[in-house]
């Protein structure tokens, strides 16, 4: 007989806590090794973690909802299946509720000491100790969220690993500092959120608390909308010689690879080849300076049932055939999906790309993720009546499969001629393409 303690796993180098999402096994459950036996959220990315060994859930230690240190036991599992099983099931804790051989670890890990401001008496590390460097260096959403409401992370009081500040302890700092709340509005009185009064639920509405991914999507989203300047263009591209190679190649092309070949590669190419022509378009604003990124890696903006936006990144883009672009995009669509991306996947892209023509949309305005420069939005690919010039000059009338692209760029470094030069040959680039191979 024997116990095999199940830990919270680190997701990444800058990632020290996480969240159990959600238990898709109970207390007493048969667990197969390899089996996905929770899910996880971190600042980065949701994920299934497989169950190291096979066996039966004998002990959930951390409740769901909880945030828990990287390291940290969050269950137990009993190799024998037959001693497990003559174990009562046991329910679940709830955050108030743990077993009592988890109850000195249930203190440390579950009740975070009060988060302290400069001004309040802390026990603060020797400058550049080993345990002031893993302290200050907290997650980059919790960097981003500092950032935007001022506050140094040097001078607050963590209840991460050696004090490092979590996204929890910012977030209840800037709730108990109402003085920096009404400063960040000064257009507002006090106790009035700056974007107005909060809204209140009328008889029969229904109230639901945001899902993690939506709490995250909506936090990027504003801080991204908030850091850039915003403009966007807007530029009809005809896609009648892509359809054609598509659909000459397309049976062959599927039979060998097993992939399902869409517009989408074809565009992948086309812009990570025009990117090497026009950097400022894969760059990044880094204060006054702007840096030209020499890797080309194309995030994929992928929605998520029932709701929320993940956006996985296909490195290297433009080292990339056909078939490896097929192969990427489907590969991290998939994972997006069923939570098997890592952290690595959702990092360090340097353009975006994101799809809502297949929803039917025609265009859009797509907001320019933070770190980059521009975002690409696809609309509906269908069939118009267009008049086009024939080779003796004369005008007529033929049906042309077309959508519209827009380029949300950020006018701090990219001039509307910039832009558009872009567009223009990415226009150019697919309105001619020829032989593409695979």
């Amino acid at each position: 007989m024997a116990r095999v303690d199940i830990i919270m796993p680190q997701m990444g180098e800058s990632i020290a806590e996480g969240t159990v999402s959600r238990w898709l096994k109970k207390v007493g459950d048969a667990v197969k090794r390899d089996e996905a036996l929770f899910e996880i959220s971190t600042d980065k990315v949701d994920a299934e973690i497989p169950s190291s060994s096979a066996g039966v859930l004998l002990e959930i230690l951390v409740a769901e909802g909880e945030t828990v240190a990287i390291q940290t036991v969050v269950a137990r599992l009993e190799t024998d299946a037959s001693a497990a099983a003559a174990l009562p099931p046991a329910a679940a804790p709830t955050p108030a509720v743990v077993s009592t051989a988890t109850a000195a670890t249930a203190v440390a890990v579950h009740v975070p000491p009060p988060v302290a401001s400069s001004t309040s008496p802390v026990t603060t590390a020797v400058a550049g100790s080993f345990e002031d460097r893993l302290r200050t260096k907290s997650s980059p959403l919790v960097r981003k969220i500092a950032a935007e409401h001022g506050v140094e992370i040097a001078s607050l009081s963590g209840s991460g690993i050696a004090g490092r500040v979590t996204k929890r302890d910012l977030e209840a700092y800037l709730e108990h500092r109402p003085a920096a709340r009404v400063a960040l509005s000064t257009h507002a009185p006090v106790g009035v959120d700056q974007h107005g009064p909060m809204p209140t639920p009328w008889t029969g509405d229904t109230v639901e608390p945001m899902s993690k991914i939506r709490r995250l999507t909506s936090e990027h989203m504003t801080l991204a909308i908030r850091t850039a300047a915003h403009v966007t263009t807007f530029f009809e591209v005809d896609l009648t010689r892509v359809a054609r190679i598509r659909s000459a190649m397309r049976k062959e092309f599927e039979a060998q690879t097993e992939q399902k070949l869409t517009y989408l590669p074809f565009i992948f190419r086309a812009v990570a080849q025009q990117l090497k022509r026009h950097p400022v378009l894969n760059a990044s604003v880094a204060g006054n300076d702007v840096i030209y990124r020499k890797q080309i890696n194309i995030g994929i903006a992928v929605a998520l049932d029932p709701s929320g936006l993940i956006v996985p990144v296909m490195k290297r883009a433009d080292e990339l055939s056909l078939t490896g672009l097929v192969r990427a995009a489907n590969d991290l669509a998939l994972r997006a999906r069923t939570k098997k991306l890592s952290p690595t996947d959702v990092q360090d892209a340097t353009f975006t790309v994101t799809n809502p023509g297949v929803f039917g949309s025609l265009l859009g305005t797509p907001i320019i993720p933070v770190g980059t420069t521009a975002i690409l939005g696809l609309g509906a690919i269908e069939k118009r009546a267009k008049v086009i010039t024939g080779p003796d000059g004369e005008d007529t009338i033929a049906i042309r499969t077309c959508a519209y692209f827009s380029l949300s760029f950020d006018h701090r470094v990219v001039d509307g001629a910039d832009a558009d030069r872009f567009m223009g040959d990415l226009k150019k680039a697919l309105e001619s393409v020829s032989d593409v191979g695979m």
